[in-house]
């Protein structure tokens, strides 16, 4: 199934370009506002502020360097002046992003420490901003929110603009990767306006490109495009070479989905230009991912393997593990593509697992959503399977919203002082248990040693014995978990064949089917499918399955044929149940359409019926034979417009063989007389007449 939103390469190249830059930074000068002058109580020096603001736009491409220049230029500041609150705020990110802790927590506690006065507030601010940076550097992004949550709404108003863009830039950044969209959208926006009343470029073009990156993971590509081009707009109008990178990077993800590839390869090339440009390594490892995302989905495996291993080792000497998994991924990717199935497999899991450790777990699932179609594939089934599992689990965890966060995170808490209560409690048990047993052996010892072993070996032997049934029960529960599994459909949870091939046999006696069999099949579920993506026709699968369920008794028998289609066998075979079950099936199916995303899905279904023994000879089919003519009748449902359902009311044949004669031209013999079908027409679709007609033809 074609994943629905951008690809888990090009959104873990975006994660590159946004999980780095909490404060985000471009190279170059330009013409717009200096950084400091925005947000200083008091006015800067011009070369001061011409400095932080080349610096912070270059931050990413070499903190290290950077910042030692930096703390060479606050050595000259005035203490607590408001140029060396703007240098040691600054210094604070550049030490984040070069992964420095010591430097780090060093600069937070002097921002902590500030003395009260007009820059107070915005030292609050940066020094949650430089943890939060070094947290989301490191792949905590839980505890990164959380201490940006937990600022001041009163401490982030009094601090200047440059430091609420900042902080707002952080936070939808950290949002969008944990996957809560609504609120990166908030945060962006706010970040947005801020840097227009700034009125720097650059800045509008970082928001604009987080704006756009949040609009692609919400499934809105359109409005993605069209963010990106107004971030390019922006960037050209103060140009550097990181800006530039930024933008273009994202104008490749936003086009990754084109049909005309030329956008993109375009997009990635201006992107490892700029980056090379700017000497930046960690971004060059991003460019040469992209790179081989490209060739992947243009069919060139073999050049994908080589740019994504050139970007392994620049994503490790820079300690980007964003770009580390992403040149994993690919690896694996590649390696799938060229028939190393096995091998590429652990290199993707293990780019997989890279995610999961930093806590973006929308990377992560898109992740195994891409393995699971390559596996597919390339002929993997059972590990297709496993990766779209995987899949659907952690697409799960991200849609949780904060409620069920913050009461599982509580539960959890809860379970575990009770886990460590419970441990203590038993530790004090066993040890007084243990004290007794020592004490009783040695009693025995004393009194009678001959006695004292024959215990000990009846008490092994019972040891044994109690293990040994454990064992036997466990080994039972599993092989019967084993078998349900088997026996299920994994997306509607009805049964499958398998389990249908074990149940039939408690309806078929030796002369055959005693039973009324319905086969429904959904019209035009692959216009379903392209029409509104393929995640919403697996929900529609999910929705007739329980509308099916609703129809039937519990004893009835309720199967996932195959793709689109679903079999019943009811064990009532009055004359009458057959067609009020299937106009009943209709009416559940047709009447109201299925909601997906907002979304309205209409949904219609073609069903073929029969009871079986079939009069007027009294005829009985085997199982096959019975599901061969429900097949036909389905078709001829089909054929005669759709949403109907057509039974099998008589059939002029006196044993099986004929009976197959019959079913082969089924259409002429029903005109010839020699087969009675039933018409029944399902709820009326828009533009059509509201009626439902029923046919007999003797």
């Amino acid at each position: 199934m074609p994943p629905a939103l951008p690809s888990r390469s090009a959104l873990c190249a975006a994660l590159i370009a946004l999980a780095l830059l909490g404060a985000c930074s471009r190279e170059g000068g330009g013409q717009g506002v200096p950084a400091a002058a925005a947000s200083a109580s008091a006015p800067l020096d011009e070369a001061l502020a011409r400095d932080l603001d080349r610096i912070e736009r270059a931050q990413r491409a070499r903190p290290d360097q950077l910042e030692r220049e930096l703390r060479a230029r606050g050595a000259a500041l005035a203490p607590h002046s408001p140029g060396q609150l703007e240098v040691l705020a600054l210094r604070g990110l550049l030490a984040a992003l070069a992964r420095d802790r010591a430097l780090s927590d060093s600069i937070t506690q002097q921002l902590r420490d500030w003395p009260a006065g007009d820059g107070r507030a915005a030292a609050a601010v940066a020094a949650a901003s430089v943890s939060a940076e070094y947290l989301r550097a490191h792949g905590d992004l839980r505890e990164a929110r959380k201490l940006l949550t937990a600022i001041d709404a009163a401490q982030l108003n009094a601090a200047g603009p440059v430091f609420r863009w900042r902080y707002y830039h952080q936070l939808a950044s950290i949002t969008s990767d944990a996957g809560e969209l609504d609120a990166a959208l908030t945060h962006g926006h706010a970040a947005l306006r801020l840097a227009e009343q700034m009125g720097q470029p650059w800045r509008a073009a970082l928001a604009l490109t987080d704006l756009a990156f949040t609009s692609a993971r919400a499934d809105t590509p359109a409005r993605a495009r069209q963010l990106v081009a107004q971030a390019l707009v922006e960037a050209q109008k103060d140009p550097d070479p990181m800006t530039l990178n930024r933008v273009h990077t994202m104008r490749g993800i936003v086009h990754a989905d084109d049909s005309d590839s030329s956008i993109m390869l375009q997009a990635n090339s201006e992107a490892l230009e700029q980056a090379t440009r700017a000497g930046a390594d960690s971004v060059r490892a991003l460019g040469l991912g992209n790179f081989a995302d490209y060739h992947l989905r243009q069919g060139h495996p073999s050049r994908a393997l080589e740019l994504a291993e050139q970007a392994l080792p620049l994503a490790r000497a820079t300690r980007n593990t964003s770009a580390e998994s992403l040149a994993r991924t690919n690896i694996g990717l590649a390696k799938i593509a060229l028939g190393r199935v096995a091998e590429g497999r652990e290199d993707v899991r293990a780019g997989i697992m890279l995610d999961e450790q930093q806590g973006a777990l929308s990377y992560a699932a898109s992740g195994w959503q891409e393995l699971a179609a390559y596996l597919e594939k390339f002929g993997d089934l059972p590990g297709a399977v496993a990766a779209y599992r995987e899949h659907r689990r952690m697409i799960d965890r991200v849609l949780r919203d904060e409620t069920r966060k913050v009461l599982l995170e509580a539960q959890e808490r809860q379970d575990a002082e009770q886990r460590a209560r419970d441990i203590e409690l038993l530790n004090r048990d066993n040890a007084l248990k243990a004290e007794q047993v020592h004490q009783r052996n040695l009693a025995l010892m004393l009194w009678a040693a001959l006695g004292g072993c024959v215990l000990v070996s009846l008490g092994l032997l019972y040891q044994a014995f109690r293990r040994v049934r454990r064992t036997n029960e466990q080994l039972a529960h599993s092989n019967a978990s084993l078998k349900r599994q088997s026996e299920t459909d994994p997306l509607t949870g009805l049964a499958n064949r398998r389990h249908f091939q074990a149940a039939i046999k408690a309806l078929s006696g030796s002369d055959g089917l005693a039973a009324s069999v319905f086969l429904i099949d959904i019209d035009h579920f692959k216009r379903i499918n392209d029409s509104f993506g393929h995640a919403a026709g697996d929900a529609v699968l999910i929705e007739i399955a329980r509308r099916l369920r609703e129809a039937v008794r519990d004893d009835d028998l309720i199967v996932r044929w195959g793709g689109e289609e679903f079999l019943i066998v009811a064990r009532t075979r009055e004359g009458a149940f057959a067609p009020q079950l299937a106009q009943r099936l209709l009416d559940l199916i047709g009447a109201q359409p299925m909601g997906h995303e907002g979304r309205t899905v209409p949904v219609t279904a073609s069903i073929g019926f029969v009871s079986l023994p079939v009069p007027p000879h009294g005829l009985r089919l085997s199982w096959e034979r019975a599901i061969d003519l429900v097949d036909t009748v389905m078709y001829l449902a089909k054929a005669h417009g759709r949403n109907k359902a057509y039974g099998v009311e008589r059939i002029d044949a006196a044993d099986a063989l004929a009976a197959a004669q019959l079913t082969a031209r089924l259409e002429a013999a029903w005109g010839e007389g020699l087969v009675g079908l039933q018409v029944l027409s399902g709820p009326a679709r828009a533009g059509a007449a509201d009626a439902a007609g029923r046919e007999d033809a003797a």
